[in-house]
């Protein structure tokens, strides 16, 4: 089970569509990493979710020694005056910082890879070979492709199309 700490914020402009969120939280990727990596913490994702007037700004964070509600403080205070400074969200929103839990989100190459044999569900922005949702086992990453096995058929997912990936606990 994992922890979460919430830091709630208010400011200006809402941005409306999800490319733009996309970008939003490249965007704040970039500015979090580096500080959160010195604090000795991996960052797992990053994720920007706009749900009628609640927004929220969900970061994961890892370590090898797990991670506690005292960690999660920690990097939302960090994380918190970066984001005053810079200000790349231009409307009210929620802080939340979270361990990645049992079933772990999965954003990046690396993930996949790092994940190989394990049991994950998938969703796609667009469909894939007629379909959507994908839960299989993890076979891999190549060449900006998610790989995973269904059903005894291994289907090549592009990494750009991704709309949410989980492990399965």
């Amino acid at each position: 089970m994992g922890f979460l700490f919430i830091w709630r914020f208010k400011l200006g402009r809402v941005a409306l569509f999800f490319y733009v969120y996309m970008a939003i939280s490249d965007q704040i990727e970039q500015l979090i990493e580096l500080p959160i990596e010195s604090l000795g913490y991996e960052l797992v994702g990053v994720e920007y979710i706009k749900n009628g007037q609640h927004t929220v700004l969900r970061i994961y964070i890892d370590s090898e020694n797990g991670i506690s509600i005292e960690d999660c403080e920690r990097v939302s205070h960090q994380v918190s005056g970066i984001l005053e400074v810079e200000d790349p969200i231009s409307t009210a929103y929620s802080l939340e910082v979270s361990s990645p839990g049992f079933d772990r989100p999965l954003f990046k190459a690396r993930d996949f890879e790092r994940f190989v044999g394990s049991e994950a569900k998938i969703s796609m922005k667009l469909p894939i070979q007629g379909r959507r949702n994908f839960k299989g086992i993890l076979q891999g990453f190549d060449d900006g492709e998610i790989l995973i096995l269904v059903d005894g058929e291994e289907y090549a997912l592009p990494l750009t199309k991704l709309a949410k990936a989980r492990l399965v606990a």
